[in-house]
């Protein structure tokens, strides 16, 4: 089984990307399953409910959000709606909509997906993610030993630390949030595929998908600037796993870096 996860879909450029490329590499990677952080989708802050379902009739199976999931308030009853899209499972009993799920490829391969939010350096009270991984992956493994989860936080350490820590238990930890890919993709010693972070979906003229120069003033200056997203340079990055449906081992990745140019 190939599996797709591509990282953060910054604004409007990341939205036409994926529209513009996903049709070719899920045929050109014989994908069976796709996972998309849109966490950043809608002008670069959170998801909308319109968007989540353009993403949906592209051919995504899993959206993942991260430290942006509150941002556009329309979403919250579009969580409870639709548990393909998930927020970080981590956060307090009653937050609105789930934090994982089990889908089924067109084959009928159950693939679980999770989504946490890390806790160094961030902005959100959360729990343990190491401990609601342990206690999620547990009630996966009862349906399916596929299990694809998206670690969405800013301390490379603690996104390492979780790879090991779940060696073996899962198919394979992707990183999100930084929007700048690593180099550092691997399958670890127990079978769980391993990236630091998956990089951005978006506009790569900028800092992290935001206009450079306004960026750049804020550190100059130290004023607070209203962001915009940046609009040129647009590429999608991502990673293609190769799992064993039938133990959840995974025996490859490889990082997809793709260039989109409008015609």
């Amino acid at each position: 089984m190939n599996v797709l996860c591509i990282g953060d879909i910054v604004g409007k450029p990341g939205r036409d990307a994926l529209a513009g490329l996903l049709p070719d590499l899920k045929k050109r990677y014989s994908v069976d399953f796709t996972v998309v952080n849109a966490e950043n989708a809608a002008h670069g802050a959170g998801l909308t409910t319109k968007i989540a379902k353009d993403f949906f009739n592209l051919g995504c199976d899993v959206l993942t959000l991260g430290d942006h999931v509150w941002d556009q308030k329309d979403l919250e009853e579009y969580l409870n709606e639709n548990h393909s899209v998930i927020r970080p499972a981590n956060f307090p009993q009653g937050a609105p909509g789930v934090g994982w799920c089990i889908k089924e490829t067109a084959a009928g391969i159950k693939v679980g997906v999770v989504n946490l939010l890390g806790r160094v350096f961030m902005r959100h009270f959360v729990e343990c993610p190491f401990k609601a991984l342990e206690t999620i992956v547990r009630e996966i493994a009862k349906e399916t030993p596929n299990i694809i989860v998206d670690f969405h936080a800013e301390a490379t350490s603690e996104k390492v630390a979780l790879g090991h820590f779940m060696n073996g238990k899962v198919s394979a930890i992707v990183g999100t949030h930084t929007h700048i890919q690593t180099a550092d993709e691997k399958v670890l010693s127990d079978g769980t595929a391993y990236i630091t972070d998956l990089g951005m979906s978006g506009p790569y003229d900028s800092v992290i998908g935001q206009d450079k120069d306004i960026i750049i003033e804020r550190f100059v200056t130290a004023l607070p600037k209203r962001f915009f997203v940046a609009k040129d340079e647009t590429k999608l990055h991502g990673v293609i796993i190769e799992v064993d449906e039938a133990t959840g081992k995974s025996k490859k990745i490889q990082r997809v870096q793709e260039n989109f140019v409008v015609d």
